[in-house]
């Protein structure tokens, strides 16, 4: 698997973003998991809720720490992966795919990465 597919944008907070339309899935990406280690509580936004970019959206609590993640763009959530409530090692075993966090309408994004540029992002932060 790539370090950071292609297919999304990243953050330098370790996020991904998969822009479609107006609506965009959002994660965290590979290299943030594995340095959250086992992850046992995922607390994400309500739909409906509006952000603007930078606004904590919600937590992830692994075994050692808690973190919080910040909305990567500006807009509404639209739905969030309920499967982690049940399952949030899903986001340690499939980060790219079935472990994505939220969902959201989005009015405004910038400052977004390339797969490239992020890969040589966190090349530099190693």
């Amino acid at each position: 698997m790539a370090i950071a597919p292609g297919d999304r944008k990243y953050t330098k907070d370790h996020q991904w973003i998969q822009l479609t339309s107006n609506e965009a899935t959002i994660g965290i990406t590979d290299f943030a998991q594995r340095a959250l280690g086992h992850i046992v509580h995922v607390e994400l936004p309500r739909p409906g809720a509006t952000f603007e970019a930078g606004l904590p959206g919600g937590s992830i609590e692994s075994k050692t720490k808690v973190i919080e993640f910040y909305m990567p763009v500006t807009g509404t959530v639209t739905g969030t992966n309920k499967e982690l409530r049940d399952r949030p090692d899903t986001v340690n075993t499939d980060c790219y795919g079935t472990g994505w966090l939220i969902k959201i309408r989005v009015a405004h994004f910038d400052d977004l990465l390339s797969a490239p540029a992020y890969e040589d992002y966190i090349s530099a932060e190693m």
